[in-house]
């Protein structure tokens, strides 16, 4: 099971691989339709993570463990209203 920092490095990570998407299409390397696919993956799995990071928050605030948090599937993490 993936800690606080784990997750963390791979959010940097994920981060790391929009900016380079970005710059590739900029650069004219990857087409619009690649960039915007391969993006779309990279923004879901950030939304996961940040969602699982939440999940550790709210369990170890009451006292619970965090290690019971479990990363949520895309519709879950992708639905949410706010």
């Amino acid at each position: 099971m993936a800690d606080d920092l784990d997750i963390r490095h791979r959010i940097s990570e994920l981060v790391g691989t929009e900016r380079s998407l970005r710059e590739q299409l900029a650069a004219g390397a990857i087409s619009n339709d690649d960039e915007h696919d391969r993006l779309r993956r990279v923004e879901v799995e950030l939304d996961q993570c940040w969602d699982l990071l939440r999940q550790r928050q709210a369990l170890r605030e009451f006292g619970a463990d965090p290690g019971q948090a479990a990363a949520r599937p895309e519709g879950t993490v992708e639905g949410y209203l706010g």
